[in-house]
C-alpha cells in the first residue's frame, strides 16, 4: 500500500471468511469486509481483499497446521495454479469491484525441499501455503499476470480502481 499513499489506516474488520469453492466467493468476501470497515469510516476510501488459491477447481486457502501446508505445496508442486483476489474499492458515492487473477508454475518439489521450506517459514497466515516474496520465490518458474496479487494485493488494479472512484496519487 505504501507504493501507492504513503499514509493509510489498517482495520480488520470481524468477517468470517469460511470456506471459499470458487474464486467468485472471494469478491462476497471483500464486499463484507468492505461493508463493514465502511460503517466506521463512511469518509474515507476503503480498499478490501481477499486472497485464494486454486488448482484443477480445488481452493487451497490457508491451512491449518503444518500437515494440511505440506499437503498443499505438494499438490501445487511441478505445475500451474492460479491466484485470484477478490478487490474492492468502496467510496463516498462510488464502489468498484474485480476478481484478479494471476497464473503461477511451480518447479517439481523434492518432499526435503517441502521439508526445509516448512521448517524456516511461517505459512499457516497464506493461502496455498507459501509467500512468493519470501522462501517459496525460488519454487516459481513463471508467472502470468500481477505479481503483487500473489502476495494479496494486486496493485495496478487498485490503482485503476482507485483512480476510477476519484482518487488522485500523493504528489510527494
Amino acid at each position: 500500500m505504501r507504493l501507492l499513499w504513503p499514509e493509510f489506516e489498517t482495520v480488520t474488520p470481524a468477517v468470517e471468511e469460511g470456506e471459499v469453492a470458487a474464486p467468485e466467493g472471494l469478491v462476497r468476501i471483500a464486499h463484507r469486509k468492505a461493508e463493514r470497515v465502511r460503517a466506521l469510516r463512511p469518509e474515507g476510501i476503503v480498499i478490501a481483499a481477499d486472497t485464494g488459491v486454486f488448482r484443477n477447481g480445488k481452493a487451497y486457502g490457508k491451512p491449518r497446521d503444518l500437515r494440511e501446508a505440506w499437503g498443499v505445496l505438494r499438490a501445487l508442486s511441478g505445475g500451474w495454479h492460479s491466484v485470484f483476489t477478490g478487490l474492492v474499492v468502496a467510496a463516498p458515492g462510488a464502489t468498484r469491484e474485480t476478481l484478479v487473477e494471476t497464473r503461477v508454475e511451480f518447479k517439481p518439489l523434492s518432499d526435503d525441499e517441502i521439508r526445509r521450506y516448512l521448517a524456516r517459514e511461517a505459512v499457516l497466515d497464506k493461502a496455498g501455503a507459501y509467500a512468493i516474496q519470501g522462501g517459496a520465490a525460488p519454487f516459481v518458474t513463471r508467472i502470468e499476470g500481477e505479481f503483487f496479487n500473489v502476495m494479496g494485493l494486486p496493485l495496478a488494479t487498485l490503482y485503476a480502481l482507485l483512480r476510477d472512484v476519484g482518487w488522485q496519487p500523493p504528489e510527494r
